[in-house]
């Protein structure tokens, strides 16, 4: 089999995470962390380009990875147009949309991926993608309608880790993953929970600001009427408001912490608001789990929960005392997004999967 070498590099908001491998084995992984203050002097997010990029290559360097031994390069999707899921080869669109803050009315580290790994892939004539971006949106024409006419319901959501634990899911049920229907809750700093049929995402929460189960940082879904209030309350502007929902809230909010191992030790002391809150995402999880078996009427083949906080037996056991009676709950703790980006670079390298191209 030929060896394909890729290198991956997927921003957050305070570090860069790279790795190359060689096919499935990693040569090395690698996360850069970054000074707030540093990141504070650039006035966009996407300012930051060249800055990352200059630290990546240094990375290559120090490992003694020569940049000609590279097949392709890989970048984390970010805030692009609604689009199907798969692997994306960068194009001049995708980059001017990333750049574009009017789409989602907000920015995001991982739009750096696809920046980065533009460049470096030009500059070497070697192929760039990006592999199922934030904004995959395969949600059926019933999902989208939202109760008030002129707002529609988006997906914004886990989509890499998603996609990836249903291929997994898939193989280990020894079923194609266009042949299987799965409820999937991501459960990380934000929670998605999707209703996964026959290789697509039908339904959806948005995990950013769109409904669906509070989570460690975000607010998940409130009460119409005083979600109203708060906004006329003045004591907000609009960007102190979202901030709040989006980082402030859910576990954060109420108990100052996002840190789950150390709201269990709480617990285990006899914290009993600390107990209270946390089986209460449990149970705003589960409610939305059934919601989604709901969507699929039922034909469920597995209940799937993946994400950070599937490492927690106490979030995944309150949650399986709700939903198994829906089907078996497959626990997938964590997510290899670095691999799995990797793999969605070599399904098309090997001719397993075409490239798309991002219209």
């Amino acid at each position: 089999m030929k060896q394909f070498r890729i290198l991956v590099i997927n921003p957050g908001s305070t570090s860069t995470k790279l790795a190359v491998f060689e096919n499935g084995t990693s040569l090395f992984e690698e996360q850069i962390r970054h000074n707030p203050g540093e990141l504070a002097s650039f006035k966009k997010t996407c300012a930051q380009y060249n800055f990352r990029k200059t630290l990546v290559l240094k990375a290559l360097k120090r490992r003694n990875i020569a940049l000609d031994s590279l097949d392709a390069v890989v970048g984390r999707g970010g805030l692009l147009r609604p689009l199907a899921g798969g692997t994306y080869k960068i194009n001049r669109k995708m980059l001017k949309d990333l750049r574009d803050i009017s789409i989602w009315g907000r920015e995001h580290a991982s739009n750096l991926g696809a920046l980065i790994a533009y460049r470096i892939g030009k500059e070497l004539g070697i192929a760039a993608f990006v592999v199922d971006p934030v904004s995959v949106d395969e949600l059926q024409p019933l999902a989208r309608i939202s109760g008030l006419p002129g707002v529609e319901r988006r997906a914004l959501f886990h989509a890499l880790n998603v996609k990836a634990q249903a291929r997994r899911v898939s193989r280990d049920l020894r079923k194609k993953a266009d042949k299987v229907n799965l409820v999937i809750a991501h459960m990380g700093g934000g929670i998605s929970v999707c209703a996964y049929r026959r290789g697509r995402v039908i339904d959806v929460n948005n995990a950013v600001l769109g409904m669906g189960p509070f989570s460690p940082q975000r607010v998940g879904a409130l009460p119409v009427a005083d979600l109203v209030k708060l906004c006329f309350s003045g004591k907000y502007s609009r960007e102190e408001l979202e901030r709040r929902l989006v980082k402030h809230s859910g576990l954060i909010g109420y108990l100052g912490t996002d840190n789950v191992p150390g709201i269990e030790k709480k617990i285990k002391q006899g914290d009993k608001r600390a107990g209270l809150i946390l089986e209460a995402m449990a149970y705003q999880i589960a409610k939305e789990i059934a919601a989604m078996a709901a969507v699929l009427k039922g034909d469920v083949d597995a209940v799937v929960l993946t994400g950070g906080l599937a490492f927690s037996k106490r979030i995944t056991g309150w949650i399986r005392q709700r939903v198994s009676f829906i089907a078996s709950v497959l626990v997938y703790p964590g997510e290899e997004e670095l691999r799995t980006l990797v793999e969605g670079g070599l399904r098309v390298l090997r001719g397993q999967e075409d490239a798309r191209t991002y219209r």
